[in-house]
């Protein structure tokens, strides 16, 4: 009550007078006739902007992956193909977590003597599938060592505990110079082949997170070394028959070699703790034993194994006398490996010197046991131990 008396005091008081109000109308449609064009533009182009935001947000309500955020065109819209856009982000690779400990503890069950190259290739491979945005390949690994320390069959454990297929090639089959690389990334259009793809792009095409296993890499020829560094550098290869480029950047690059092998331990020995150091001497010394310098520079982490000695022998020959024994479709006894037949295999590759390798003791089981195995299997067994008996071996069956 007291606002009301309030205003209506303050009407009576400041009012315009009638003369006043009478002016102000006469002055106004007099303006609103001299410019009636212009304002009959003004309000038609408000009112097309009222029903281009009405029927905007409209779209925007009834299909909401259409609100690209912009006011009123996206900047990719107008300075882009975004569609295209939006398929490449799409086909970036995604973050992967694993766990880094348990895949170590995986690899080091599998290969004997190698904990320490086991550990850190673990953590290697946690830290790169971590990455959301790659333009390279997860990795490109160099495992360096003698023959017979599990190089290769790291790789194939790898591959098996991250469930990624294997694609094995080896590099000395690859010598042969122009040949060789189209092997492997195809033959270009007018050529025999053209219309087959080479090897390796057919496998990185199907497979694209594949583990490319690239055995004795220093034996390859150079022209198959200088498709690679496309690989290992820009992220993809070119299939040469259609030149379609295939990604590379979800696989995984193992390179093994057997060249530099006394210096690459040296160095490993003297410089465990520097890491640097290590990645420096050892890259000098792959470089003197006919590495390419820009293969080198491709190389992410260069892994050293160990010679086995000891133990580890006795438990690589074991396990592959009980890789056999399963391929003769028997199964072996608890503890049942005669520990002197394990010891007379072991002097027997010692004897072999530092050339010797696991397919030498392959060899030199299926020579031990083969036979016993085989009549083994005649008898009906299932279940065998092996013992050593009058210089020869004898398979019995499990009491």
């Amino acid at each position: 009550m007291i606002a009301a008396v309030s205003i209506a005091q303050f009407w009576l008081q400041h009012a315009p007078s009638g003369s006043a109000l009478d002016g102000f109308v006469s002055r106004t449609a007099d303006f609103l006739h001299t410019y009636a064009w212009w304002e009959m533009g003004l309000a038609a182009v408000l009112w097309m902007v009222f029903f281009m935001g009405y029927f905007r947000e409209r779209q925007r309500v009834v299909d909401p992956e259409t609100d690209d955020g912009g006011w009123i065109m996206d900047i990719l819209d107008r300075l882009t193909n975004r569609a295209a856009l939006e398929a490449k982000l799409a086909g970036q690779p995604e973050a992967v977590f694993i766990d880094a400990e348990q895949l170590a503890i995986t690899l080091k069950s599998k290969v004997i003597g190698q904990d320490g190259v086991c550990d850190d290739m673990a953590a290697q491979i946690r830290r790169r599938l971590a990455l959301k945005q790659r333009g390279k390949p997860v990795g490109v690994f160099l495992l360096a060592g003698p023959p017979g320390t599990g190089k290769t069959y790291l790789a194939k454990c790898l591959s098996n505990a991250l469930q990624r297929k294997l694609l094995h090639f080896d590099m000395t089959q690859f010598s042969s110079g122009g040949h060789a690389a189209t092997q492997l990334f195809g033959s270009a259009k007018g050529y025999v082949g053209s219309d087959v793809y080479g090897k390796l792009t057919a496998g990185l095409r199907d497979a694209p997170d594949a583990v490319v296993l690239l055995d004795e890499i220093e034996k390859a020829h150079p022209d198959v070394h200088k498709n690679f560094l496309t690989a290992w550098n820009d992220g993809f290869v070119t299939e040469a028959s259609d030149g379609k480029q295939i990604s590379t950047t979800q696989a995984i690059f193992i390179l093994t070699t057997n060249a530099a092998t006394e210096a690459l331990q040296s160095f490993s020995d003297l410089h465990a703790n520097d890491p640097d150091e290590l990645r420096r001497t050892s890259a000098n010394a792959l470089r003197e034993s006919g590495f390419a310098p820009e293969i080198i520079n491709r190389i992410d982490r260069i892994f050293v194994f160990k010679p086995l000695s000891g133990l580890d022998v006795a438990r690589v020959t074991a396990l592959e006398i009980e890789a056999m024994i399963k391929g003769y479709g028997l199964d072996v006894s608890l503890g049942g490996i005669d520990p002197e037949l394990l010891f007379d295999m072991m002097r027997r590759q010692g004897r072999l010197g530092t050339a010797a390798s696991a397919r030498d003791l392959v060899r030199i089981a299926e020579e031990s046991i083969a036979d016993t195995l085989i009549e083994a299997k005649q008898k009906g067994f299932t279940r065998v131990a092996l013992v050593a008996e009058g210089g020869r071996v004898v398979a019995r069956a499990e009491s």
